[in-house]
């Protein structure tokens, strides 16, 4: 889900978590190494649910998107970390539900009982509020990207198209996850005959800005 960190670099241990300022993230790096700072304006996290079981035509899919990514990224030392919290996301915006190719817009009585759903048995939003990413560079060109969900850590192995200048990183790919995989039992009704996959598309598209050297 990190696609930042395609720049050359060697594999640091764990940097300053999002909630620290760019020098605690800068202290952890190599003298002069560059830090940028994840841009929430133009960064997104987009996330496709499908619908499953026998009375699926009459369920809708849907897309909950977060605009609100904070963090870090220092290229040089092969490091990211990036989080942003369940409910500030979106659910069914146009324009994600277009990206995803789903052409149908669900009422916004079905999107106020999906966000419900979503937040309250689904994530426990309030228990669990934080998703959390920490990045690393692998010898073989992908990110090894721990993801901290629901309060369980998975480690996955991501390729990404990733571009790194001067003034900023930005990257953009696809994963899939399960659900299951970090202790979530997808939403169903009526004894599974109306459900949601296990598996989730995410598509990414983050944008990190350089921080000034003494930056807060």
């Amino acid at each position: 889900m990190l696609a930042l960190l395609a720049a050359c670099g060697q594999l640091a241990p764990p940097a300053p978590g999002p909630g620290a300022g760019p020098g605690a993230y800068r202290a952890g790096t190599t003298p002069g190494a560059a830090v940028y700072a994840v841009d929430p304006h133009a960064s997104l996290v987009a996330v496709t649910v499908r619908r499953a079981g026998l009375m699926a035509r009459l369920g809708h899919d849907h897309v909950v998107a977060s605009h609100t990514l904070a963090g870090f990224i220092a290229p040089d030392a092969g490091s990211a970390d990036v989080s942003f919290r369940l409910d500030q996301m979106t659910v069914d915006e146009p324009l994600q539900l277009r990206e995803a190719g789903i052409d149908k817009q669900p009422s916004a009585q079905a999107v106020e009982g999906t966000r419900t759903n979503m937040l309250g048995p689904v994530l426990d939003a309030q228990r669990y509020p934080l998703v959390t990413m920490h990045a690393q560079r692998q010898a073989d060109g992908r990110l090894g990207v721990a993801i901290t969900l629901h309060g369980v850590t998975r480690s996955l192995a991501l390729p990404a198209t990733v571009q790194v200048d001067a003034a900023q990183v930005s990257a953009r790919g696809t994963a899939r996850l399960k659900q299951t995989d970090f202790g979530i039992t997808p939403f169903s009704v009526g004894g599974g005959l109306l459900s949601v996959q296990d598996e989730l598309e995410v598509r990414y598209h983050i944008v990190a800005r350089r921080s000034r050297p003494d930056g807060p």
